[in-house]
């Protein structure tokens, strides 16, 4: 049986601007619909000017009203910068007008610096409530609210599936406790996956929402028709990201990044990319499966750091055909 793919799109804004970005979504959402991905997340970021996916319960609404049977979600949501209740609100209202076809994926990371988290209002304590949280709202969507006469409508007895999303051993533990599916976020932190996956099948829970651990882990892709091509978008993806986490909104040559890549702020930049598979088709599929088994995933989401939309876009379909995806049959 094929392994479960699918992806974690960071919404990108490029040189055309952000309603480019969104129609991009659709665009890909449409078409991993027909290639065979199992669902599309997208992540809540704040105040960063190549991302246009803030809003995120509004950014799934908009592509799941344009697609058919895609699960869609967040990877994640970051609980702590809101109330359970407003979540179990939006997510019970996403749920109600695509049945079936919604997910919560929940973080406790701010997703944001500390000037946003305080124009978020969101106090740097809120993390410690993380797991009281997750219960809370999880409680809304079971219909046994745990805060007398409060109720989530939308919301209410709509079951929205959670998701706990981590960077290190404390979400596998929650994850692992409350019995609910684990989501490593090895695309970029990928220090303790080993470990964090260990401790979460160890300790896993079983629980009304899931019988089984289930772990998704993340990894980066690039595919391209050649090897030179998918080397030459990651060496394009390699300067645009350590310009923006390094140099600081500064305007850098090709040259200049080179030289930020060999430093030792670089080399961490790109530590963090060190589960990434770059090449043909045949060679991702080679390092996917082996990364599958190291991760000990049950199912793989995809992060690509293309920028340009149609290396992007086609990126992901030739990965679909690596991994032997398959679109899912009509119900009869």
């Amino acid at each position: 049986m094929t392994l479960p793919v699918s992806i974690l799109d960071l919404a990108y804004i490029g040189e055309d601007g952000i309603a480019a970005s969104f129609r991009a979504s659709v665009e890909l959402a449409q078409k991993a619909e027909e290639w065979g991905y199992k669902r599309i997340w997208f992540a809540e970021h704040h105040n960063m000017p190549s991302i246009a996916s803030s809003a995120t319960s509004v950014l799934i609404s908009h592509v799941a009203a344009h697609t058919k049977t895609i699960r869609l979600g967040s990877g994640g949501i970051m609980l702590p910068n809101h109330s359970p209740l407003q979540i179990a609100e939006q997510f019970g209202t996403l749920e109600t007008l695509h049945p079936g076809r919604i997910d919560l994926g929940l973080g406790r990371a701010p997703g944001s610096d500390q000037n946003t988290m305080r124009a978020l209002r969101r106090d740097p304590s809120s993390a410690d409530t993380f797991p009281a949280d997750v219960q809370e709202l999880q409680a809304y969507f079971s219909g046994q609210s745990r805060i007398s006469g409060v109720n989530a409508y939308p919301g209410k007895d709509t079951n929205v599936p959670l998701y706990i999303l981590g960077s290190s051993l404390f979400g596998a533990r929650l994850a692992a406790a409350l019995g609910l599916p684990y989501s490593f976020a090895s695309h970029f932190a990928p220090q303790a996956l080993e470990d964090a996956v260990k401790i979460y099948r160890r300790d896993f829970q079983p629980s009304s929402a899931l019988s089984e651990p289930y772990v998704i882990a993340g990894v980066n892709a690039i595919v391209a028709d050649t090897a030179e091509e998918a080397d030459s978008l990651l060496l394009t993806a390699k300067r645009r990201r350590v310009a923006s986490m390094v140099g600081r909104g500064q305007t850098f040559t090709d040259a200049e990044m080179d030289l930020l890549l060999e430093s030792p702020a670089g080399q961490q930049v790109m530590n963090m990319m060190r589960y990434s598979a770059v090449g043909t088709p045949s060679s991702v599929r080679t390092y996917l499966d082996d990364f599958a088994k190291l991760a000990d995933a049950d199912e793989l989401i995809v992060a690509t750091l293309v920028s340009e939309k149609t290396a992007w876009i086609r990126s992901f379909e030739l990965l679909a055909q690596a991994m032997e995806l398959q679109p899912e049959q009509p119900q009869l």
